[in-house]
């Protein structure tokens, strides 16, 4: 592994064209024009490339795949890869018996000449490890952040000749895998922020794990999956939707939680601008959150992610640690359509502490400039006081004198609000006690968590529960 780090990008093409049963093509469409030029300049492409081809004009790319309404989506990625590699089987026959074919295909968007959008484009490939064998996918969604045009279409080829290498000499071990996708590339100019593998040379792979050493690596700040474990782009399953999003530990999923949930989407489907159809909730758990012992546990994670999927949410992974990074973030996805944020009463209290913010030079203003700025409103959860267990509610928030009109300004400019309709009974819940009952093998924590989440966490033994033959509950 070692020696593949060091690897060239022209030596990896070259290891490629060099391995006799590997036989491909490649459809590049818009500014992804480097990838097969860099295995032609490698050397010995001829044993390796079957053909390649780029479709620059629209009318050449629906002439290929059929007409679309965009371009540069995961949609049109598939249809190149299943047309391409489908062709190639289709004019080459004989040459199934002796090699394993791969489709490369790309759909880029690069920067503009006047410098005014985004680059950004979705990569895969489609490839066999066994001759004749069955077909394997990756597709990665990129964003590129050079400032000039060839130097992202450099980059891309870079990033191209790299999946490639990847995925027939690096996909029996995943960690490694993510890894080499950027190798010899900085996060400052690439940035991955989806990677979804299947098929058999990925046998055992779990895509939200993928997911989540995407922002470990510091390849992306954010990903996302859904309640099957299916990782989504969020650009794109997010665009111009009513986001609701609730940030949290979830270890585990507690009744206050749906409890949260339920009524503030009440809440936030009444708003203006706001429709019940386009409303998208989001489920956000920070790298922070997933720490222990300075460590990042995957097995913890995929414990929170299986319980929420089990709700039927999607969950968001992110390294936004403070909150109005996170919603400057969705509110470029959102494209002025109305967000919400639910928190608790306490977790306000960071939001309105100046030291939370010694980093900006505008301090909270700057802060509350850029997150709650937009189309963004919070709502807020009570709980009961910690100090004389009476309830404690955004009406008795305690705020340092200096900042009441801040406060007021929020009220007055429809920012905030106190969640309504919430059930005081469930204020009692902590999710860290249920935790704590689940490890002592107590059976009251059943009580403080939903019907379906009891049944996740017997079911697949998650937060330390082991049930034994005798039906007893025991702690690991």
């Amino acid at each position: 592994m070692l020696e593949e780090r060091r690897l060239t990008t022209e030596e990896k093409a070259l290891k490629v064209n060099l391995t006799l049963d590997i036989y491909g093509c490649f459809a590049e469409i818009g500014a992804g024009q480097e990838v097969a030029a860099n295995f032609f300049k490698a050397g010995g492409s001829s044993g390796t490339i079957a053909f390649s081809q780029s479709a620059y004009d629209m009318k050449v790319s629906d002439s290929l795949y059929g007409e679309a309404s965009r371009y540069v989506c995961e949609e049109r990625l598939t249809t190149m890869l299943e047309t391409e590699f489908d062709t190639m089987k289709l004019r080459l026959p004989e040459k199934q018996t002796e090699s394993r074919f791969f489709s490369f295909c790309n759909t880029v968007e690069s920067l503009n000449y006047h410098k005014t959008n985004q680059g950004h484009g979705w990569v895969g490939i489609r490839f066999q490890m066994e001759v004749n064998g069955p077909t394997s996918d990756v597709v990665l969604h990129v964003k590129m952040h050079d400032n000039s045009h060839k130097s992202q279409q450099e980059a891309l080829g870079i990033l191209g000749v790299n999946l490639i290498h990847a995925s027939f000499f690096q996909s029996e071990e995943m960690n490694q895998f993510v890894q080499s996708l950027l190798h010899r590339l900085t996060r400052d100019r690439v940035e991955i922020d989806m990677v979804r593998v299947s098929g058999p040379a990925f046998e055992g792979a779990d895509n939200r794990i993928l997911a989540l050493n995407l922002v470990k690596r510091g390849m992306t700040d954010a990903t996302m999956f859904d309640l099957t474990g299916n990782v989504l782009q969020p650009a794109s399953a997010l665009y111009k939707k009513n986001i609701l999003l609730m940030r949290g530990r979830f270890r585990p999923v507690t009744k206050v939680h749906i409890d949260m949930i339920e009524a503030g989407i009440k809440q936030f489907v009444a708003e203006k601008g706001v429709e019940e159809e386009n409303v998208s909730v989001i489920f956000e758990l920070t790298l922070k959150d997933l720490t222990a012992d300075g460590k990042i546990s995957d097995k913890d994670f995929f414990d929170r992610a299986e319980l929420l999927g089990s709700l039927g949410y999607t969950v968001m992974i992110s390294n936004y640690l403070k909150h109005y990074k996170m919603v400057d973030y969705l509110s470029s996805i959102a494209r002025g359509k109305m967000m919400g944020v639910i928190l608790g009463v306490y977790n306000l209290h960071t939001i309105f502490d100046e030291k939370y913010y010694d980093n900006l030079p505008g301090g909270l203003l700057e802060a509350f400039g850029r997150g709650f700025g937009h189309k963004v409103k919070l709502f807020v959860y009570p709980a009961n006081d910690v100090e004389t267990g009476d309830l404690y509610a955004l009406q008795d928030f305690r705020i340092p004198a200096h900042l009441h009109g801040l406060l007021q300004y929020m009220k007055d400019n429809n920012k905030m609000a106190a969640i309504e309709g919430y059930d005081k009974q469930l204020l009692h819940i902590l999710s860290d006690d249920v935790l704590s009952k689940i490890r002592a093998g107590a059976s009251s924590w059943e009580e403080d968590v939903p019907y379906e989440v009891v049944k996740a966490i017997k079911y697949f033994e998650l937060f330390g529960y082991v049930q034994d033959k005798a039906n007893v509950t025991v702690s690991k």
